[in-house]
């Protein structure tokens, strides 16, 4: 084998090498990756809990089925990734014009204690009108975590006081409830606002 050969050779197989490995890493930890199963939120129509809406209404998954969904678990003493991630949402919500009438937006407090549906009330009534405040019991509250995969904690402060380790991201349902997408805390705009509009164009396009 002549020396042109030989580098035409090794240049091809490195190509192939190179190749292989991308394919592996789209396929395990790129964006062709799948979602981790344990991880994945349950549909909301496999969910079971209860709770109660900022206007003292009884609510539930099964409310949400029908329209693009947008959840986020959080609670009214956050210093500060819940306000900004629902000043985040709101900006994206002004962002989607007309379209925001086909979206819930939900914000469910994992500090019922202290989150009353007043409570609640009060602080949606800073953001984008469009979104809701859940409360419930401590128990739908832990029944709620486990259908959205999502974790919180409560956590004893030096002053006996106490907040609330959380979830931080956002979780998409299409209308019929089925888990799409979530978007990061403090993500992009120009990254979240095409993820929900591929939400709302899968929704459309399951109601055709």
């Amino acid at each position: 084998m002549n020396r042109r050969s030989l580098l035409t050779y090794s240049a091809a197989a490195s190509g192939v090498l190179a190749l292989t490995l991308f394919i592996g890493w789209w396929r395990v930890d790129g964006p062709g990756a799948p979602e981790p199963v344990a991880q994945r939120p349950l549909p909301l129509a496999l969910m079971e809990f209860q709770m109660t809406d900022q206007d003292g209404a009884i609510v539930g998954p099964s409310t949400l089925l029908g329209n693009a969904s947008m959840v986020f678990f959080g609670f009214t003493y956050c210093p500060d990734v819940c306000p900004t991630t629902l000043s985040d949402i709101s900006g994206w919500l002004d962002d989607l014009g007309d379209d925001v009438a086909d979206m819930n937006v939900v914000f469910i407090t994992v500090d019922p204690e202290r989150d009353t549906v007043d409570a609640m009330a009060e602080y949606v009534s800073y953001f984008h009108p469009t979104i809701q405040g859940w409360s419930g019991t401590l128990e739908e509250t832990a029944r709620a975590a486990v259908g959205f995969r999502a974790s919180y904690d409560k956590v004893a402060n030096e002053d006996e006081d106490y907040t609330m380790n959380h979830t931080a991201s956002v979780f998409l349902f299409d209308a019929e409830g089925q888990f799409a997408s979530t978007i990061d805390y403090h993500e992009p705009r120009e990254f979240a606002v095409p993820k929900i509009r591929r939400v709302l164009t899968r929704t459309e396009e399951e109601t055709s």
